[in-house]
């Protein structure tokens, strides 16, 4: 006899604003990527975030908002390119 681990998955229906869809459709990793697969990953990925990653990215944020950043073509300069 052979056991087996059976998950059923039960799904729900929400109601996503078109321009959500869009957005969420933009963060494809490949064509057959489905909703629900970006709906994990985004997920996931936030649980990742510890308080020190979120400091810095919020940091980062107001550097950018600050305008203390360097484009592709200045670093390209600098670095004589």
């Amino acid at each position: 006899m052979i056991a087996s681990n059976t998950c059923w998955m039960t799904t729900t229906t929400i109601q996503v604003d078109k321009k959500v869809r869009e957005r969420l459709n933009g963060l494809k990793l490949h064509p057959r990527e489905t909703l629900n697969d970006i709906i994990e990953r985004l997920l996931e990925d936030s649980r990742e975030l510890n308080e020190q990653t979120k400091k810095e990215i919020k940091e980062a944020i107001a550097a950018i908002e600050a305008g203390r950043y360097k484009t592709h073509e200045q670093v390209k300069k600098d670095l004589g390119f």
